[in-house]
C-alpha cells in the first residue's frame, strides 16, 4: 500500500520531529476519495488509518479556524 501513497508532513509539524502526522493520498488521484494518516515518528511501519476526503476537509477547516 505505501508504494502507491504519496506521504507528506505538515509545515506546522514540530521541528524536532516529536509531534508529527503524515498524510497521504494515492499518487495518481487528482481528486482523492480517501486520506491516509500515520505517525511520522514510527516511519513506514506505522499503524495508519484512512478517512473519507470530505471528512478530512471538514477536519482541516475546523483546525484552521481554531488554530
Amino acid at each position: 500500500m505505501s508504494a502507491e501513497l504519496s506521504w507528506f508532513k505538515s509545515s506546522y509539524s514540530d521541528s524536532s520531529g516529536s509531534a508529527c502526522l503524515e498524510v497521504a493520498c494515492r499518487r495518481r488521484d487528482s481528486s482523492p476519495h480517501t486520506i491516509h494518516i500515520r505517525d511520522s515518528k514510527l516511519g513506514p511501519g506505522s499503524p495508519r488509518f484512512a478517512v473519507p476526503a470530505d471528512a478530512w476537509a471538514v477536519f482541516v477547516a475546523y483546525a484552521s479556524r481554531e488554530a
